[in-house]
């Protein structure tokens, strides 16, 4: 059985990275100058307001989405596969600054992603394990959030219509190959 490895356009990636980031600095800084005030360190879900938590999901979802998107249009491949792919590896390589960035307290503005839980403890003076669960749960869905936003832009980019079913009716043949020479 011969193995067809799956394409990867990793200057589309390096792109697609740097695009997500990018956004998600404006993004944070839209954030900031419209007054979310979603605090760094919160020992209560009730602390926070919904427009605020709305606004960094938001946010942190669209960032990705255009990371996932240029990756893939950038990519030139048409199957939503290997589109989807590239968005998913994008958000892959944006984790490795975005996690040193929560791990020293640094964002992107207030809208973007929780504050990391070890600044919470190192900041707080009473470091109760309810705060460091809260933001390190906040960060979490961020991150999430992240990756769902970069699927879906890799699947829109390949123009492919987004349903879990296209590819029982999708035809193949020596034009529509994704791993050689055409895309």
């Amino acid at each position: 059985m011969q193995r067809i490895p799956w394409p990867v356009d990793w200057s589309a990636i390096f792109v697609g990275t740097l695009s997500a980031l990018a956004a998600a600095f404006v993004f944070g800084l839209i954030g900031t100058i419209v007054g979310t005030s979603a605090p760094a360190t919160f020992s209560s879900w009730h602390t926070v307001s919904v427009i605020d938590l709305v606004f960094v999901v938001a946010a942190t979802f669209f960032a990705f989405v255009i990371g996932g998107w240029v990756a893939g249009k950038i990519s030139g491949y048409r199957f939503s596969e290997t589109t989807i792919l590239h968005g998913a590896i994008t958000w892959l390589l944006a984790m490795a600054p975005l996690s040193v960035g929560l791990a020293t307290g640094q964002g992107f503005g207030r809208g973007f992603l929780a504050a990391s839980p070890l600044v919470a403890a190192a900041t707080s003076a009473t470091s109760a394990p309810e705060v460091i669960r809260n933001t390190a749960l906040a960060a979490l869905v961020g991150v999430l959030v992240g990756l769902i936003g970069a699927v879906v832009g890799g699947w829109m980019a390949s123009g492919e219509p987004m349903t879990f079913t296209y590819h029982r009716t999708r035809t193949f043949g020596a034009a529509s190959s994704e791993g050689g020479a055409v895309r």
